[in-house]
């Protein structure tokens, strides 16, 4: 599976996996995430559930293309846990997802290659564990308009098919849409040419 150009992959739901590597256990857990805000929760909350663990790396990508990131190795040798856990997110083209494993020590050393390779086998199992799903990258607009211009609104959503998130249909009507970026410029082109229509694009 493949993302287009206005469209991203991510995951349905949250899933998780287990590991043992020579006496370590690894506990991994993968969550479709919104934003940082939502990221800090999941965190906060394994860090609570698993206070005991001794490692809690995680990694994590944000935004259509994951232009945000970020690697987290919790204490382990630098690059051995964070970057192996962020390559799975990359290898999969997962976005808006954050991948968190849990490492108890067992009390034999993996070493920096045994480290790297059973955080990144432990990322891998719990995408395994999820669902990939498809999402489309949308663009939102509010649209103001007399009221004797409905029809012609109408009209071009009926042609363009775009969500319609809210409406109040008054002297002024007012409508908030949506509809995937690789669309939003024929819907937007349309509407404008609709006399005493005015369009604001949301960010």
């Amino acid at each position: 599976m493949s993302a287009g150009e206005d469209t991203y992959l991510t995951i349905a739901a949250p899933a998780e996996a287990a590991l043992r590597e020579r006496s370590s256990k690894f506990l991994a857990f993968a969550y479709p995430v919104d934003g940082e805000q939502a990221i800090r929760e999941h965190l906060d909350a394994l860090r609570k559930r698993y206070y005991d663990a001794t490692h809690r790396c995680y990694a994590w990508r944000l935004g259509p293309k994951g232009e945000s990131y970020r690697a987290n190795d919790d204490g382990e040798p630098s690059g051995t846990a964070g970057r192996p856990i962020l390559g799975q997110l990359l290898s999969h083209s997962l976005t808006d997802c954050l991948v968190v494993v849990v490492r108890y020590f067992g009390g034999t050393k993996l070493g920096v290659p045994g480290l790297i390779a059973a955080y990144r086998e432990a990322a891998e199992e719990a995408i395994a564990a999820s669902q990939i799903v498809e999402r489309t990258v949308d663009v939102k607009f509010t649209v103001s308009f007399p009221y004797e211009a409905l029809n012609e609104v109408m009209k071009c959503i009926k042609e363009e098919q775009p969500a319609i998130l809210s409406q109040l249909f008054d002297n002024i009507c007012s409508m908030q849409l949506s509809i995937r970026s690789g669309r939003a410029e024929a819907l937007s082109g349309k509407l404008e040419k609709i006399g005493g229509l005015t369009l604001e694009t949301e960010e």
